[in-house]
């Protein structure tokens, strides 16, 4: 596999992973607030109206998700090295506050969108009885 693919391959694997990782460092309080205050200052540069030129070759398209990466990256590497590595080990045991966050707000759709189901369920079932009523 040609280099440039072959990293770029190893990007796209890895930025779920570091994502995850940013997301339980993020609300761990052992963490400085420096790299928390770095990393959503550079979310929020990319969910602003800033951007650079798209007449800049491939910077024009490619900004936004190369400064996430970088700095989703830096806030990771700039995180007590003991931390990082509890938070790894918890995602690869699916045991991470990502994890559990993940597992609660399913519950919460599955739970909401079974009792939408029930709602949507009572009223088919009253129409139909208020139209044999109206039949007959």
């Amino acid at each position: 596999m040609h280099p440039v693919l072959s990293r770029a391959k190893e990007v796209l694997i890895e930025v779920p992973r570091h994502g995850k990782l940013a997301y339980c460092l993020l609300r761990d309080p052992r963490v400085p607030a420096a790299p928390k205050a770095a990393v959503l200052g550079a979310l929020a540069l990319i969910v602003s109206p800033i951007d650079f030129p798209a007449w800049v070759p491939v910077l024009g398209e490619l900004d936004m998700l190369a400064l996430a990466v970088l700095a989703v990256k830096t806030f990771v590497e700039a995180c007590p090295e003991d931390v990082r590595r509890e938070h790894e080990e918890a995602l690869k045991a699916k045991e991470s506050v990502f994890d559990r966050d993940l597992r609660d707000t399913m519950s919460a759709a599955r739970q909401g969108t079974g009792r939408v189901a029930g709602r949507i369920r009572a009223r088919l079932t009253r129409g139909d009885s208020y139209q044999a009523v109206s039949e007959g």
